[in-house]
């Protein structure tokens, strides 16, 4: 013998949708339309979550560690150093 149970769950969902004129040139309009075809999404949404996510990059800080904090300033480099050319060489002097 089973029993079966019902649960009825209502939600309420308060939804503001707002509009706003944009002046975009007519070709990133058709790129950005093709764009969020591709990606099966509405560019109205495609806007929003780029614009939410502007704002959520500068709301988020960057934590520093206590270590990384005590080792700023060790080291002063000169103002013309190019780091990738460093490595670079690092990596063939490593690897002849």
């Amino acid at each position: 013998m089973f029993t079966y149970y019902i649960l009825y769950l209502h939600v309420y969902i308060n939804i503001v949708n707002t509009k706003l004129t944009l002046s975009i040139d007519e070709s990133v309009i058709s790129k950005a339309k093709a764009y969020a075809k591709t990606h099966q999404v509405s560019l109205s949404r495609l806007i929003e979550n780029y614009l939410s996510h502007l704002y959520q990059k500068t709301d988020e800080k960057i934590a520093i560690t206590p270590l990384v904090k005590n080792l700023s300033g060790v080291i002063e480099l000169p103002d013309d150093y190019d780091y990738k050319e460093e490595y670079t060489k690092h990596l063939s002097e490593k690897y002849q």
